[in-house]
C-alpha cells in the first residue's frame, strides 16, 4: 500500500493499550501501540490465549481498555458518539462463528446492519443485500435460511453482511477457523478482492501464520504483546 496525503494519519490507532480483567491476575494487554492506516490489509496472528481477539475487540469498542486509548481519524472512540451507531456506520464485523440469525434468510441477514445505517427504503435494501451477496457468489442462495447453507456459504453471508453499510474498516475475528482449506482459500479470495479492488481496509486475527500471509503486514502477538512486525507483500 502506497499512503497518499490523506493515509499519513492513521485510520485506526491505539496508544499504551492495556487490559486487566476483573480478578486481576490476567493481564491480556501490555501496553499495546498499534496504527492501521486507511487501505492496509493487516493480521494480527498469535496462538490461543495470546490477546489477539482482546486487542480486536478493544480496538472496535467492543470492550473497555484499562489504560490506553484507541483514535479512529484521530479522535478517540468515546467522542464518536453512540459507539453502536458508530460500529454500524464505520466497521463492519466477520466472526468465526458466523452469528447469523437463524430465522432469518441470508439477503435478511444482511439486510440487518441496514436498519442503523443511512436512510434506504425496503426496496433499496433488499436491492443492495442481493448484490452483496452476488459480489461474494451466494446471489442464488438468498432466499435459504443458515441451516440450509454450508459452511463457507454461512461466512459469505457474514462478510456480505460486514459490507452493508459500506464501512471504512472491516474486522475479522478466525474467519477461517471453521473452514476446510479449500474454502478458506475462497474466503481469503473474497477478502483479497475487497481490498485490492475497492480499497477496504482489513484486519483480520488469526492463529495460522498461512492465512496471516494473505495480509499485507502481519503483527505477531504473544502474552498481550506484540513482539514482532513483518511485511508480507508489496
Amino acid at each position: 500500500m502506497n499512503k497518499t496525503n490523506e493515509q499519513t494519519q492513521p485510520l485506526l490507532q491505539c496508544k499504551g493499550l492495556r487490559k486487566v480483567y476483573p480478578n486481576g491476575n490476567v493481564e491480556a494487554l501490555r501496553g499495546v501501540d498499534v496504527e492501521i492506516f486507511q487501505g492496509e490489509y493487516v493480521a494480527i496472528m498469535g496462538t490461543s490465549g495470546s490477546g489477539k481477539s482482546t486487542l480486536l475487540c478493544t480496538l472496535s469498542g467492543m470492550d473497555v481498555p484499562t489504560s490506553g486509548e484507541v483514535l479512529y481519524r484521530g479522535k478517540p472512540l468515546t467522542q464518536h458518539g453512540s459507539l453502536d451507531r458508530f460500529r454500524a456506520l464505520e466497521l463492519g464485523f466477520v466472526f468465526q462463528s458466523f452469528y447469523l440469525l437463524p430465522t432469518l434468510t441470508a439477503i435478511e441477514n444482511v439486510q440487518v446492519p441496514m436498519f442503523e445505517g443511512p436512510p434506504r427504503s425496503s426496496a433499496e435494501k433488499h436491492q443492495r443485500a442481493h448484490d452483496l451477496l452476488e459480489r461474494v457468489g451466494i446471489g442464488h442462495r438468498a432466499n435459504h435460511l443458515p441451516m440450509r447453507l454450508s459452511v463457507g456459504e454461512r461466512q459469505r453471508v457474514a462478510i456480505a453482511r460486514s459490507l452493508a453499510n459500506e464501512p471504512k474498516l472491516i474486522f475479522a475475528d478466525e474467519p477461517t477457523g471453521n473452514l476446510d482449506s479449500r474454502t478458506t482459500e475462497e474466503i481469503l479470495a473474497i477478502f483479497a478482492n475487497l481490498h485490492e479492488t475497492e480499497g477496504v481496509t482489513l484486519v483480520m486475527v488469526t492463529h495460522s501464520a498461512d492465512v496471516a500471509a494473505h495480509a499485507e503486514r502481519t503483527l505477531h502477538f504473544q502474552d498481550g504483546q506484540i513482539v514482532k512486525e513483518e511485511t508480507n507483500r508489496t
